[in-house]
């Protein structure tokens, strides 16, 4: 099995990496958006920790940061005898988070591979970044919460419609050699230079590469990107309606995170919004989604 790394250290640099074989990104001021490059995979359940982070991120920078999903590949063909293990790790990971997991897909319905999930989230991204951060959600909570097996053509292409994708577009962009080149550079971007997931690097108008290496705080995303050149745009919502409206599904650790008020407070108002019939529970083994009701 091919694999990243079961265990992360997180470093915030800012460096030329004269070895680092990526694309250059420069921009002018915040006339353009800083460039992200954010180091993932659909069934990555450290990415999926960190969707609070990348969340906040988003709200906070705006349109100020423009992100290219990079898919680390991680796993080429999964093994019966690792999925106990794999059941442990998804426990450890909702536990040490706060966000819904339901690990039983493993026990029930595992997928062979996370390669067909990457590519389609790159297909998604030939519809715009947005699109891709879309398709690439709607995935993660698929195979993370809702124990789908997301790792063929036609169910990958049942997910598009719901991430309101131009289905046609998606189903043409997935089988073509394209998508197939498009991943295959990704793994080499992501292998080559040894990138853990999930990483982020934010291209600066200075030429310098302000990294967030392995899942990293708030503080660390903030600090790069605002060493990168972007400018806040928005400050915390005061609400969780405000969350579900621009994000639609939503967790409640997400809900804690951007909101910043306490987990017990946002519970309160989160359950006080669905008995009003505002909001939708969506129960997991180990937490709950909220979406419009």
């Amino acid at each position: 099995m091919l694999t990243l790394f079961s265990t992360f250290a997180v470093a915030v640099r800012a460096e030329p990496f004269p070895k680092l074989r990526i694309p250059l990104g420069r921009h002018v001021g915040q006339l353009m958006p800083v460039e992200v490059r954010y180091y993932t995979d659909p069934a990555c359940p450290r990415s999926w920790g960190r969707e609070p982070e990348l969340r906040r991120l988003m709200w906070e920078f705006g349109d100020g940061l423009r992100f290219r999903w990079v898919m680390g590949g991680l796993a080429r063909e999964y093994r019966a005898d690792e999925y106990p293990t794999l059941v442990a790790e998804w426990l450890e990971l909702a536990a040490d988070t706060g966000m819904p997991t339901d690990p039983r897909a493993w026990l029930h319905n595992p997928i062979a591979s996370t390669y067909p999930a990457c590519q389609a989230v790159n297909a998604a991204a030939e519809q715009g970044p947005d699109a891709g951060y879309a398709y690439l959600r709607r995935l993660r909570e698929g195979l993370l919460v809702e124990r789908r097996k997301l790792d063929h053509f036609e169910a990958l292409l049942g997910e598009a419609g719901l991430a309101g994708l131009d289905t046609e577009r998606f189903r043409i962009d997935l089988a073509s050699n394209a998508i197939i080149e498009a991943f295959a550079a990704d793994l080499e971007e992501v292998r080559s230079n040894r990138i853990a997931l999930p990483s982020a690097l934010f291209l600066g108008e200075d030429g310098l590469r302000h990294g967030v290496w392995g899942p990293g705080p708030y503080e660390a995303y903030r600090e790069a990107a605002l060493a990168a050149g972007a400018d806040p745009v928005a400050a915390a919502p005061t609400d969780a309606l405000e969350v579900v409206e621009r994000f639609g599904r939503v967790a409640t650790r997400e809900v804690e995170a951007l909101t910043g008020r306490p987990r017990p407070v946002v519970e309160a108002e989160l359950w006080s919004l669905a008995r009003e019939w505002r909001l939708r529970p969506a129960p997991a083994l180990t937490g709950t989604l909220w979406e419009r009701a």
